[in-house]
């Protein structure tokens, strides 16, 4: 059981990530269920990336642009793709055509507008988030996830086949979407223990994070119908722009 749940974890951090693991032949059907987890470690390794550059003294502009670049990178713009494939889709205005238009590798003007708004709205508002930093980049990239788990369990998905199809066969109950959420819940309580004066952040990060996570799926599930791999994507890189956006309020 250990060793399946360890080899799921790898295939998970292989498909969703760019980072280097060992050449082992992974099954990928069951990596829909881990995906939270492989956002908190993004975002660990984002926040640990910005400490060691604030500890260089690189100004805070900089050091949000070198993250959010960094983000695309370690992910091999997966979700961005989607969400401007996404973006594309919407801009159609034949309902019929918006999967066609999404299966496009070819991007639109409307998906580098969209691609162009996610990167500035991520590099603002981390800039002006000056204190607990690694949290936030941990929170913003564990309820991403968390919503395309949501959107997956809730709605249905559009295409017969894809790399979507079994993210669908992998969350068969609303139960495989408690662990993501008492990760993240909990994370957010890391931040009341570090400061007592933080109870505000963190109920914010906490119901603000849910909130985004669940609306962003019912908006594309209420313009579209359902979901593809390209929306799971797109609830991903909104979410966490608009929670890191959410945050600088706090």
């Amino acid at each position: 059981m250990i060793l399946k749940l360890g080899l799921d974890f790898l295939a998970a951090i292989a498909f969703y990530t760019c980072l280097p693991i060992p050449k082992l032949n992974l099954d990928f059907q069951r990596v829909a269920r881990l995906v939270p987890l492989v956002g908190l470690i993004v975002g660990g390794i984002l926040g640990l990336l910005d400490l060691g550059l604030f500890l260089l003294g690189v100004p805070i502009l900089t050091r949000s642009a070198v993250v959010v670049v960094s983000w695309m990178a370690m992910t091999g713009g997966l979700h961005l793709d989607g969400a401007m494939d996404t973006a594309d889709g919407l801009a159609v205005q034949d309902p019929q055509r918006r999967l066609q238009v999404m299966a496009d590798s070819v991007t639109g003007a409307f998906g580098a507008m969209v691609a162009i708004a996610i990167l500035l709205l991520k590099i603002s508002a981390l800039t002006d988030l000056d204190t607990y930093r690694p949290l936030i980049l941990m929170a913003a990239c564990g309820w991403g996830r968390w919503g395309q788990q949501v959107a997956i369990a809730w709605y249905p998905y559009l295409k017969p086949t894809g790399k979507g199809a079994f993210h669908k066969a992998a969350i068969r109950s609303y139960w495989d979407l408690l662990p993501g959420l008492l990760l993240l819940l909990g994370l957010s309580g890391v931040q009341i223990l570090l400061d007592r004066d933080r109870i505000v952040a963190s109920l914010a990060m906490a119901l603000g994070g849910s909130a985004i996570s669940i609306m962003t799926g019912a908006w594309l599930n209420y313009k579209l119908g359902g979901h593809t791999g390209d929306t799971y994507g797109a609830i991903v890189e909104w979410t966490e722009a608009l929670f890191l956006c959410l945050l600088t309020a706090f």
